[in-house]
């Protein structure tokens, strides 16, 4: 048995989240026994709780935009060497073999490996354009600490290596995977007409993701208002939730939409927990992050349920979208070009169909969660020395 200790950043259920608890809940439980730590509670406690998984809350700090200030710097300093001494003790206590850290913003797990002398796998989720100094710091501490870098695409992966700090040999790229039996064409989705009073007859495009500073909600409401302008039977859905703290973030955006001439076509939900039906409502699934997006898990969701997908032609979203086979790709930061895809795809019954199939084989062929789950027992196995 190797016992694992999974640190992260949060307790939602976004990215990074799902694909972790998705992990550790379908890993062989005869060879692996998971203990979770987070730093806060949350929905991601209570999805590990009722999969009878080993988890517990210490508030030990991640590494946000708020600690950058002189008092912060000192605030988030005297946390980390207070809460990685008693995250090293529980360690001791659960005898842990490896740390698995998930996500850049978690260094704790630092600090446990090296006073156990235990090897440390390092997820990374994030494409850290800015502030750089924050990039600088984690790619210094992830190269120094990492027993092994795991990066969920390819566009990850060469971000990281751009900062000098990397061999090749240094970062294996291991795919996230979504299970496809729970998302999948066949979803319910008749009750959300009825919630959100869309009529049967409307044709529905929609986004699903945290309300940040690039995901992109700002130009997904441009490109829309283009297309509700062309099309009186187009629906607009916003789904999603900011950081705890930024809700200023969620009212923003609220403001935006009230000012739309459409407003009356467009829904603005926040957090949901029925992505699966959501996804199965929207006829495109559009993501037009102006960042670079490792490999968000909600475009795989959206191709598991069998739907075509419109984004910015940059980061891992290329390596998940074919151009012209599952989705559309936008010029970034174009909304026009972006509103030009959306409307292709709207025009063309017949072709959404067809991508729409597309999708959903490539996500079985290429992002599957037994393929996720394989690729990451191998490394936990490798680097314990175990068989």
């Amino acid at each position: 048995m190797i016992n694992i200790l999974f640190l992260h950043a949060g307790a939602e259920m976004y990215g990074a989240d799902k694909v972790m608890l998705d992990l550790i809940r379908n890993l062989d439980k005869e060879r692996f026994s998971a203990h979770v730590v987070l730093p806060c509670d949350g929905v991601l406690v209570d999805a590990l709780k009722k999969e009878n998984i080993s988890v517990e809350v210490l508030p030990y700090p991640i590494m946000r935009r708020k600690y950058f200030t002189p008092k912060g710097i000192l605030q988030y300093g005297l946390g980390l060497m207070k809460y990685s001494r008693a995250l090293t003790r529980l360690a001791k206590e659960r005898h842990i073999d490896l740390v698995h850290t998930n996500t850049a913003a978690t260094l704790e797990g630092c600090f446990v490996s090296r006073r156990l002398r235990l090897p440390q796998l390092w997820s990374i989720h994030e494409i850290i354009v800015s502030p750089k100094l924050m990039f600088s710091l984690t790619s210094r501490w992830i190269s120094k600490y990492a027993s092994v870098t795991v990066t969920d695409s390819g566009a990850v992966k060469r971000h990281l290596m751009g900062s000098g700090r990397f061999k090749d040999e240094d970062i294996h790229v291991i795919y996230n995977g979504v299970d496809a039996a729970r998302f999948k064409p066949e979803n319910d989705c008749a009750y959300l007409y009825d919630e959100w009073d869309i009529p049967r007859s409307a044709r529905v495009i929609g986004m699903m993701g945290r309300v940040n500073s690039w995901k992109g909600q700002g130009d997904f409401l441009k490109a829309a208002n283009i297309v509700m302008a062309k099309c009186p039977d187009v629906y607009t859905v916003f789904v999603g939730a900011a950081f705890e703290g930024e809700e200023w973030r969620e009212k923003e955006l609220a403001e935006a939409i009230a000012q739309s001439p459409y407003r009356d076509r467009i829904i603005n939900q926040g957090y949901r927990t029925d992505s699966e039906g959501i996804y199965r409502l929207y006829d495109v699934f559009v993501l037009p992050s102006t960042n670079p997006d490792p490999l968000p898990t909600v475009v795989l969701e959206a191709m598991a349920t069998g739907k075509p997908v419109v984004g910015y032609r940059h980061g891992g979203v290329c390596e998940m979208v074919e151009d012209g086979v599952n989705g559309l790709l936008a010029n970034v930061r174009e909304p026009e070009d972006l509103a030009d895809k959306i409307m292709r795809l709207l025009d063309d019954a017949a072709l959404r169909e067809r991508m729409g199939r597309a999708s959903r084989r490539r996500l079985l062929d290429r992002f599957s969660i037994e393929s996720y789950i394989d690729n990451y027992s191998r490394e936990y196995t490798r680097l314990t020395g175990q068989r």
